[in-house]
């Protein structure tokens, strides 16, 4: 969501809170007893609840069926979810450039580290396949240097962008490509 995007959504959100208000007092002028002001409170106090429940939809949760099965793997993937869901919270509340490279910097070394190390457990394992699921980490690598190259250039876009493409890459692989070696993995590591 872009800076514009989310100007305008708070915009019409405060709008709409202060409309609500505004009827609230008016409402009242038909007397306590009338229900319209009462409504009003109830869909005044839903706001922040519905509010709430659309931001957390943005994030990315930790799901029993994303496990491979071997605690270390699965507590860099429970890592590296928490880390995206960092990222877009900075993005989402407009946090400075210095946060959200840091953080963007601690996603890629993390990310780095990880494959790293799910690489060597791979090729451990003999699992026939090491090639091709090293070429997709590459690739992930270089698409996300080049997310973060576009940031650099015009930050109004990219962070939802990568966040986006982060998710959806590591929860696809997690459940496709992680879930081949698994297999494989589990013979040698205990």
């Amino acid at each position: 969501m872009s800076k514009l995007t989310k100007g305008i959504s708070m915009l019409v959100l405060s709008v709409m809170i202060l409309a609500l208000l505004v009827m609230i007092v008016l409402g009242f002028m038909l007397g306590f007893g009338h229900p319209l002001p009462w409504i009003l409170i109830a869909v005044l106090i839903l706001i922040p609840m519905f509010h709430d429940k659309i931001v957390n939809k943005r994030f990315v949760q930790w799901n029993a069926s994303y496990s491979v099965g071997v605690e270390e793997i699965d507590n860099d993937h429970k890592k590296l979810l928490g880390l995206i869901n960092k990222l877009q919270t900075a993005a989402h509340y407009s946090s400075d450039e210095a946060m959200i490279d840091s953080i963007l910097s601690d996603l890629v070394d993390y990310t780095k580290y990880h494959f790293s190390k799910e690489e060597d457990m791979l090729k451990q394992s003999d699992y026939p396949h090491f090639n091709e699921h090293k070429l997709q980490h590459e690739e992930m690598v270089k698409k996300v240097s080049e997310f973060i190259e576009e940031y650099r250039v015009d930050d109004s876009k990219t962070i939802d962008d990568v966040t986006q493409y982060l998710k959806s890459w590591l929860i696809n692989h997690i459940n496709g490509c992680d879930q081949d070696y698994v297999p494989y993995v589990k013979k040698t590591v205990k």
